[in-house]
């Protein structure tokens, strides 16, 4: 499965967000300059961040699983963790 998330948070801001959230649940499987990767049982994670207009980043989160698997719920729960960031009065709602 693959998500979007667009945000006006600089593109290193986003991958240090991706070490910190997944780097306690899963283990980094490869990085890059604007790309991180992590696995573990449950699938791999790929996130990757694009400058994208200026002052936007686009974030791009790939898993390998299926919609609905345990790495899709980690996947989602991050990028409302990015936006949270930027928006800490936003409130996460769902069940990822």
């Amino acid at each position: 499965m693959r998500y979007f998330h667009r945000t006006a948070l600089a593109p290193d801001a986003v991958l240090q967000e991706a070490d910190r959230f997944f780097g306690s649940r899963l283990s980094p499987a490869g990085a890059a300059t604007r790309a991180r990767t992590f696995s573990g049982t449950i699938g791999r994670v790929t996130i990757q961040v694009t400058a994208e207009g200026g002052h936007y980043t686009l974030v791009t989160v790939e898993t390998d699983q299926v919609g609905e698997s345990e790495a899709d719920k980690l996947a989602k729960r991050f990028l409302a963790v990015v936006h949270q960031r930027l928006e800490p009065e936003h409130v996460v709602r769902g069940a990822y």
